[in-house]
């Protein structure tokens, strides 16, 4: 058996947590061991900018932040649970890293 290290990251966490569910599932019905989801530290990226373009009036700020939420699953298991991870369905917010080890 395969240990498998597979990371999720998304700026929406519902759909996160959603794709994490569905592996949970797979990795239960095939009866293998494993481990996750484990939340990672989420990136926050933010910006400042004045409201008013020209520079006239008061100071004033707009504040945006992206936050990018990432997980950890460890998977030990074999190639037909690794083949059933890589067929479902991913929405396109949600980037899966696979790594085999």
């Amino acid at each position: 058996m395969a240990k498998a290290r597979i990371k999720l990251e998304s700026r929406n966490y519902q759909d996160l947590d959603g794709v994490c569910g569905q592996i949970r599932d797979i990795a239960n019905k095939a009866g293998v061991e494993f481990r996750g989801p484990i939340p990672l530290p989420t990136k926050k990226l933010s910006i400042t900018t004045r409201k008013t373009p020209c520079g006239d009036g008061s100071d004033t700020y707009e504040k945006w932040q992206c936050r990018i939420h990432k997980r950890l699953i460890e998977i030990k298991a074999d190639d037909k649970v690794l083949r059933d991870i890589m067929r479902m369905e991913i929405p396109k917010s949600v980037q899966l890293e696979l790594n085999l080890g």
